[in-house]
């Protein structure tokens, strides 16, 4: 692993400091581990191959968006 591998991981990772953990699961391969946080943050941390079939390290953060709420419209008209 180099040391921007290690970065990209701290970088990724720090942002779920605090936050507890709700579901872990690991692929029956071990290639893959998913971590599902209370508020709904996914971690993903995976080994891929590249081009020249070397592991390589990737890590994914999906965070929990909140749906897009309606807006009412009110207008007021002056007479």
């Amino acid at each position: 692993m180099s040391l921007q591998d290690l970065r990209r991981v701290v970088e990724a990772t720090a942002c779920l400091r605090g936050r507890a953990i709700a579901d872990l699961t690991v692929r029956q391969d071990l290639r893959q581990l998913k971590l599902e946080m209370d508020d709904g943050t996914i971690l993903l941390v995976g080994i891929e191959l590249d081009e020249a079939g070397k592991p390589r390290l990737e890590i994914d953060v999906i965070r929990h968006t909140e749906p897009e709420r309606s807006q009412l419209e009110v207008r007021f008209d002056t007479v």
